[in-house]
């Protein structure tokens, strides 16, 4: 085993002339938290998009876990192990924090999850399953809550939610900060922190304070193509990060 869980072979994503994800070599280690950042434009969207099957990449290839998945649908990659949140948050807005997770817990089951007639003991698992999450994620006492209701701040937190009642092997957060207020924003870090003890996980977040305090290995991209990558500490200090990101030209 090479220790990667996810792994990217000159990745490229065109849109005609423009590369938006230029010759990306990607490798995200298991069990850690992998950041990625850059400036507005610098590809790291179009690159989250390709891992999670909303692109199909024009050039390279994707394996995770040991399976070439570069042309595979998004819904067989979370089947293999793969979860993800959207930058948008994306919930039942009608319906309780206990249903939402619910719901995602039985989607785990693929086209099982339609079937008219379903054992008791299936539904239970569903439940008891929302219920250890809703716990861990400090949301138990906003069980009965209408999604819709929460603060923002909640609303992200239970997507994160649903995204684990896939037991993924590999979370996908994109920008799961954005719209948060700043009381707010140190939940989700403490959240994230958390989760990467038990999940590889990898980050798409603009806010460089989260990426720097939580990440085990950061990449910047600039232009579609990676700039620098290594541990936050390396990447705070290299100049070429300061100009292209920050603004700061050495």
């Amino acid at each position: 085993m090479s220790g990667y869980i996810l792994e990217t072979r000159d990745l490229a994503l065109a849109y005609g002339g423009f590369r938006a994800v230029d010759g990306v070599s990607l490798r995200v280690k298991a069990g850690t938290i992998h950041s990625v950042i850059g400036p507005n434009g610098a590809g790291k969207t179009s690159l989250f998009h390709c891992l999670t099957g909303g692109r199909r990449p024009t050039e390279g290839d994707i394996v995770f876990d040991g399976q070439e998945i570069t042309r595979r649908p998004a819904h067989a990659r979370v089947g293999i192990g793969m979860a993800r949140s959207f930058q948008v948050t994306s919930l039942f807005q009608n319906l309780s924090v206990r249903e939402n997770l619910r719901l995602a817990s039985q989607g785990r089951d693929g086209d099982r999850a339609l079937a008219f007639w379903r054992s008791v003991a299936a539904g239970r698992a569903h439940i008891e399953r929302a219920e250890r999450i809703m716990e861990r994620l400090n949301l138990t006492a906003k069980a009965d809550t209408a999604a819709g209701d929460l603060s923002h701040g909640q609303q992200r937190v239970l997507e994160v939610g649903m995204a684990l009642c896939g037991e993924p092997k590999l979370l996908l957060l994109d920008e799961p900060t954005s719209g948060m207020g700043i009381d707010d924003i140190p939940v989700m870090t403490h959240l994230i922190a958390e989760l990467g003890k038990d999940h590889t996980v990898m980050l798409i977040e603009h806010n460089m304070g989260i990426v720097m305090s939580i990440s085990d290995t950061i990449t910047v991209m600039s232009r579609g193509q990676i700039l620098v990558e290594g541990k936050p500490e390396a990447v705070r200090a290299d100049e070429r990060v300061r100009a292209a990101y920050l603004g700061e030209a050495g």
